[in-house]
């Protein structure tokens, strides 16, 4: 492992340079990777893993769109795709990629084929962490470990077939053959990791859901939208108050902090730029600094795993979650970004094959 210094802080981080590929594909070299779940990280990491040369078949519901979206990725149904619980059967380890609800939904499934000396491999920490409303037990003579990527299964594609890696944790929850840590490290080297920072798997989901619901999308999607709305309503045009509130945002200076942190893209930005954010940045930490305290406390006591479990279990989430993404979608703050979009160069977009 090597040492690395954030912010005053020594930390100990796995690269690929002290776990490259080759020690990872020869610790799981007699293991069959059942990836159970082809929602969101399922198709990133098992297409990784399988450019990587490890062994690697699919759990899914047959006859659905994500059934049909494997077998468009070239898994073979009956060779390396199965139904779930012929997955779970087959597979020496079990990485399960459902959804949290998906897995509350599976685990009668998954559990009998969790024999002794198997390793369960889970993305989040959710299940596990708050077993007492999931009901998510492992048996105690298997494995049990964790690799989350930071980023959505999209960008662990994208960043793979760039020649990159994106940052990832890793966690022991238990350890029954003794060499859970090096499986752990293996696999999040395989699916695609650029480095790897130890942590366990309360922290982990406590951190993700309060990124989640914080910076990461609550939070800047909230602040989007007052930006954006106090704009228009002092006469700026959807336009200008679109590429003021977002476009400039993510095209021009998030690219620079990741290049180079923050200070950086102050000190290459204007003068006038630079002395009103360093003095508005202080009001807005004072003004959002209990709202985060607030959301902290609401993960770790339980209350958004709750809700996320009555919510996400109801027979027509999906319904109303398709209408709340469609008030966002429609709202003329995000058309007016459809429009912005559209005006890009074709060099600057995604191609949707790469990832998709």
């Amino acid at each position: 492992m090597a040492k690395i210094n954030f912010g005053g802080t020594l930390e100990e981080v796995v690269t690929r340079a002290e776990f490259p590929m080759e020690k990872a594909l020869e610790v799981l070299k007699h293991e069959t990777i059942a990836i159970v779940g082809y929602g969101v990280q399922g198709p990133a990491q098992a297409l990784n893993l399988r450019d990587n040369g490890f062994n690697i078949i699919i759990g899914q519901r047959s006859g659905g769109k994500t059934w049909e979206k494997a077998i468009q990725h070239g898994w073979v149904p009956g060779e390396t795709l199965f139904e779930i619980e012929e997955a779970a059967k087959q597979g020496t380890i079990i990485q399960y990629l459902l959804s949290d609800a998906g897995q509350i939904a599976s685990w009668p499934t998954i559990k009998p084929h969790l024999t002794k000396g198997k390793t369960l491999y889970f993305s989040h920490g959710f299940g596990v962490t708050f077993k007492e409303q999931t009901g998510i037990v492992p048996p105690p003579d298997v494995d049990v470990v964790l690799a989350a990527p930071k980023g959505s299964g999209t960008s662990v594609r994208r960043l793979f077939l760039q020649g990159k890696g994106i940052n990832s944790s890793y966690a022991v929850f238990q350890d029954a053959t003794g060499h859970a840590e090096t499986k752990a490290i293996a696999l999040g080297i395989g699916v695609g990791s650029g480095y790897l920072f130890k942590t366990d798997f309360k922290k982990e989901v406590y951190s993700d859901l309060t990124g989640e619901r914080g910076t990461l999308m609550g939070a800047i999607a909230g602040i989007f939208e007052a930006q954006y709305e106090v704009l228009r309503s002092k006469g700026h045009s959807p336009s200008e108050a679109f590429n003021e509130t977002v476009e400039e945002l993510t095209q021009s200076l998030m690219p620079l902090v990741a290049e180079n942190g923050m200070d950086w893209m102050y000190a290459n930005c204007s003068t006038t730029a630079q002395r009103g954010a360093l003095d508005w940045k202080k009001k807005f930490k004072a003004a959002t600094l209990p709202v985060f305290q607030e959301l902290y406390e609401s993960v770790a006591s339980g209350t958004e795993a709750k809700r996320t479990i009555d919510t996400c279990s109801q027979p027509n989430y999906r319904e109303k979650l398709a209408d709340e993404l469609k008030e966002l979608r429609t709202s003329e703050l995000w058309q007016a970004g459809a429009a912005v979009r559209s005006l890009r160069p074709e060099k600057d977009k995604v191609e949707a094959s790469m990832i998709n």
